[in-house]
């Protein structure tokens, strides 16, 4: 994500929560099912093949709202999102709509949905979210115009809107669980704690291009599974020295298989007690050196 995934709950004075694009050092492979390591995202991307040569207009997906496991003294951040671009460390636009799942250091959950066009900032949706609730997202994108749509399946509650942006990225398609990170007045970004979601379930994963519209493992394009993997115990650049956790644990998020059928796939949390080098800083625009 980008420029603050953590609606409503990790907004503090010089401080800016953000979703990152995908973290530099997650390795993009160019073969069908191949796998990555990422900083921030866990779950499925899909590119178009070379011999294609096409690019996406629409991703959508399916989740079930995660419940966040929460305790106090400890922080804890998610995102379950779909969305469109952003694959790229120089990326200079992301499109997506999803939900957030966060913890407050005194064990209160939080839940909220939002949408975000970056390099713009995040924008809060309008619908009370609950763990449990079944949500269905997708983003399409039309020249320049960019249609956004939530639905919370249990509620009946809803949200569309359509938006006028100057840059577009379609270059892939993404159905994501993500650490998001906070950055700070002085330029700095850092990951946040990924929150113990526990296991984020995505049913119909699908994405369109030139008309086509097909599933995760579709033979138009090419998908790769992101494992996510982050030191509990990295610690915040730009002057905060909030520890996010135990130094000696790695905080995981892996994708399983993804279905041909549907593209279903499941993202499970897992805490390991192993010492682990701190994940790098995510690229974003305008921040760390990136293009503005």
């Amino acid at each position: 994500m980008n420029l603050k995934s953590v609606i409503g709950s990790a907004v503090k004075p010089a401080v800016l929560a953000c979703a990152a694009l995908l973290a530099a050092g997650a390795t993009i492979a160019s073969t069908a099912s191949a796998a990555s390591v990422s900083s921030n995202w866990a779950g499925y991307l899909a590119s178009p093949l070379p011999s294609v040569a096409k690019r996406f207009s629409s991703v959508s997906g399916s989740w079930r709202e995660p419940s966040a496991v929460c305790s106090a003294g400890r922080e804890g951040y998610s995102a379950v999102w779909v969305g469109l671009g952003g694959d790229r460390e120089d990326a200079q636009a992301l499109e997506q709509v999803g939900t957030d799942a966060d913890c407050s250091r005194s064990g209160h959950a939080s839940y909220s949905a939002w949408y975000e066009l970056i390099p713009a900032g995040p924008v809060g949706v309008p619908i009370r979210v609950r763990p449990g609730d079944r949500m269905s997202a997708s983003v399409t994108v039309r020249a320049h115009d960019v249609t956004l749509r939530i639905r919370d399946l249990s509620s009946g509650a809803r949200f569309t809107a359509t938006r006028g942006v100057a840059n577009v990225d379609v270059s892939s398609a993404e159905w994501i669980v993500e650490a998001p990170s906070v950055c700070f007045s002085t330029g700095s970004c850092g990951l946040l704690p990924l929150t113990d979601f526990g296991s984020v379930e995505f049913t119909s994963a699908t994405a369109t291009a030139a008309g086509h519209t097909g599933t995760i493992d579709d033979a138009d394009w090419s998908a790769t599974a992101l494992e996510l993997r982050q030191d509990a115990g990295h610690v915040l650049p730009g002057g905060s020295r909030r520890s996010l956790g135990l130094s000696t644990s790695l905080i995981a998020a892996a994708p399983s298989s993804a279905s041909p059928a549907d593209g279903s796939f499941s993202v499970s949390w897992n805490e390991q007690s192993t010492q682990a080098e701190a994940p790098s800083a995510p690229s974003l625009p305008g921040f760390n050196g990136g293009p503005p």
